[in-house]
């Protein structure tokens, strides 16, 4: 076994074994057992998957720098794999090797540096269990892994056809990291891939523990070697989230993607950016995403006016308004959405209406699927167009070569994923959003089911692109979303959950769901800690949040995305109350709409007289020592009790090095906190601002 020291910790290899031994933190061990330090995925000419590890070479050879790993069962005779480790300023870089060793195999990816360490602390009866941070849907804090097993977030590997909701970046994960966190401690888990390619990031219990899972892709073809060129960085951390943040934030920007730029330097964001506008969202027709889509009381699109000025009256904010099932084809049934539902003139009309009340217009639209058919408006089928362009030529298809159905939204429709890689899925694309893009429209969802703006897997062999994904895929992304942005304009383009990492230049705008998270643990703002100097987000529709339905559970989620600094959203019903969250389909119980509104109004009024210089483009710093009651919500789905600190509080530095705190009250009542030894009072559906 060999012994290597680093700042703060020291991790024992035997390579010889092919395993992790020893990680040593503050005087104590952390691995809770042995799990083999790589698995490697290869593929033959069929499609067929076989998975060696460490544990299974026959033959291993030490090298200076670590081991050479060889005989392998099966089609991976001839493969090599070799690791190494080194000491970098105190951290420790790992880096693999694969060569598959001949032309009718080649390497889908490798799953390296492996580690597990003790059962979370929710699950864990000997006393040392910790939290996994996860940047799955902009943050969560995750202390029990039984409770997520009971969703649909479960851990499951990446498959084709592809689902929204994997644990996968660049898509629902933002960010290339993990963090296993102690009470007294943590370690820090990070690719630092500048190049930001595919990656499969999550967590997972096994007989050893919980492992903590980087699957790198390799986008490579039969018989190439995969040498990432990147490390995999072990550090040791502080047991707060905010600690193993700031190592991810430090490798970010020091290797900015493309076009990202801080907020208070993009000269090419338009004047309203900066007003955190108040998105207001509802349907043209129908009430629901499954429902017979029949023009509802906000069309014409006029008709919607009245209500929006009374939003407007109340809360004396800029008003985004957000359109659902607006579309001229058919709601949810991408690419195509132009014109909008019943034509260019009365949606014209409107958007005329709104630029005298100095409102916005936004659209959302559906991603990357092609759509034959919709089921929820029966006369909408491009079977016909898609059979004579013959464009399943275009669509993903998987390891055999097959093009299957797409997963994505079937509820709403029938039809396949386009591969944006192909010259054909780039010119379908590019026919159905170029009148968008001259429309005038101010912001687009352009990418709704595309989380973070990734695109679903492909392993085609015909497309001009690797059989293997991995990077080309990201890079295609930034490619095609930089031209739509120079088509664009001033109109923002977003996603859904926020941009992950790659496309926070693309998308400076998107959907931020992260209510999403209190399925699986308690969210936390790592989102905007890392990146909000650079983007910034909305609240979302909030759909399938997880919390019972409540004003205090809706006020709660309003003033928790404030104090991350992203815009509030309301969504309609079409009698102009106020949803929980959209997919509701009883409006028996609504929140308040009067203490809705007087909340949004109190906090805009706030971010305008004087929280603006930290919530609209400050950088996010750990919290100090902050102490207050809880508050404790029902989740409903998965019978469990989200505990809460019943006042949400930030912490902040602006542009010119001031720092504050801001602590924001969802609660009727007037709430208290205890800061540097003082009790200082936050009134009820208001917040206050702490200089620090």
């Amino acid at each position: 076994m060999r012994t290597y020291n680093f700042d703060n910790m020291t991790v024992g290899v035997d390579f010889k074994k092919g395993c992790v031994s020893s990680i040593v933190i503050g005087g104590l061990e952390r691995l809770s057992g042995k799990t083999s330090l790589f698995r490697i995925g290869v593929r033959d000419r069929s499609g067929l998957l076989t998975v060696v590890d460490a544990f299974g070479a026959r033959e291993v050879s030490e090298t200076p720098l670590g081991a050479v790993y060889k005989r392998f069962d099966g089609i991976c005779s001839d493969l090599s794999v070799t690791v190494s480790l080194e000491n970098r300023s105190g951290q420790a870089n790992w880096k693999i090797s694969a060569d598959p060793g001949n032309s009718d195999i080649f390497i889908e990816w490798a799953e390296f540096a492996l580690a597990a360490f003790p059962k979370l602390a929710e699950n864990n009866t000997e006393g040392n269990g910790g939290t996994v941070l996860f940047p799955y849907n902009e943050g969560v804090l995750v202390s029990d892994y039984e409770a997520r097993d009971r969703t649909s977030f479960y851990h499951w590997p990446l498959v084709y056809p592809s689902y929204g909701s994997l644990a996968m970046f660049p898509n629902m994960v933002s960010s290339q990291m993990l963090a296993y966190l102690f009470s007294d401690a943590g370690i820090y888990f990070g690719a630092h891939d500048r190049d930001r390619s595919l990656k499969g990031i999550d967590y997972f219990a096994t007989e050893a523990g919980i492992e903590l899972r980087f699957r790198l892709y390799s986008g490579k073809d039969f018989g190439e070697t995969f040498a990432p060129d990147y490390p995999v960085v072990w550090a040791a951390c502080g047991p707060d989230w905010e600690s193993a943040a700031a190592i991810y934030r430090d490798f970010f920007e020091a290797n900015l993607p493309p076009r990202a730029r801080k907020i208070s330097k993009n000269r090419d964001l338009p004047e309203w950016y900066s007003d955190s506008p108040l998105v207001v969202s509802y349907p043209v027709r129908g009430i629901h995403d499954m429902d017979k889509m029949d023009p509802n009381a906000f069309f014409p699109y006029v008709e919607a006016l009245p209500v929006l000025d009374y939003i407007s009256e109340k809360t004396s904010a800029r008003l985004l308004v957000l359109l659902m099932h607006w579309e001229g084809t058919a709601p949810w049934a991408p690419p195509y959405v132009w014109p909008p539902y019943g034509g260019e003139k009365p949606f014209y009309e409107f958007l005329a209406e709104l630029r005298k009340r100095n409102m916005l217009i936004g659209v959302y639209c559906s991603g990357f699927g092609y759509t034959i058919k919709s089921n929820v408006v029966d006369d909408y089928d491009r079977s016909r167009e898609f059979t004579e362009r013959d464009l399943i030529k275009s669509m993903c298809a998987g390891p055999d070569g097959k093009v299957l159905p797409s997963n994505i939204c079937p509820g709403q429709r029938s039809g396949y994923d386009i591969c944006p890689a192909t010259e054909q899925g780039k010119e379908v694309l590019s026919e159905a959003y170029s009148p968008l893009f001259e429309s005038g429209v101010d912001y687009a969802q352009i990418l709704d089911q595309n989380h973070g703006g990734g695109q679903y897997l492909c392993y085609s062999r015909d497309h001009g692109h690797p059989p293997a994904p991995g990077p080309w895929m990201t890079k295609n992304m930034q490619y095609l979303l930089s031209s739509w942005n120079e088509k664009a304009g001033k109109m923002i383009l977003g996603c859904e959950s926020a941009a992950a990492e790659p496309f926070i230049g693309n998308l400076l705008l998107s959907d931020n769901r992260y209510e999403l998270n209190y399925f699986i643990g308690r969210p936390v703002p790592f989102y905007a800690f890392v990146y909000h100097e650079y983007v910034r987000n909305f609240m979302g529709n909030q759909v399938s949040c997880p919390l019972e339905e409540s004003d205090e559970t809706f006020n709660y989620r309003l003033g928790y995305s404030f104090a991350a600094g992203d815009c509030m959203t309301l969504v309609l019903t079409p009698s102009g109350g106020i949803m929980s969250n959209w997919g509701m389909r009883d409006f028996s119980h609504l929140p308040n709409r009067e203490t809705v509104l007087s909340f949004a109004a109190n906090l805009t009024a706030f971010y305008r007289g004087g929280a603006s210089k930290y919530l609209f483009n400050g950088r996010m710093i750990p919290l100090p020592d902050v102490k207050c009651a809880n508050v404790s919500f029902h989740c409903r789905y998965v019978e469990r009790t989200a505990i809460l600190p019943e006042v949400i509080c930030t912490a902040w530095e602006a542009s010119d090095g001031e720092k504050a705190l801001i602590a924001v009250n969802p609660s009727g009542t007037d709430r208290f906190i205890e800061l540097s030894g003082s009790k200082e009072r936050i009134p009820a559906l208001g917040a206050r601002l702490f200089a620090l």
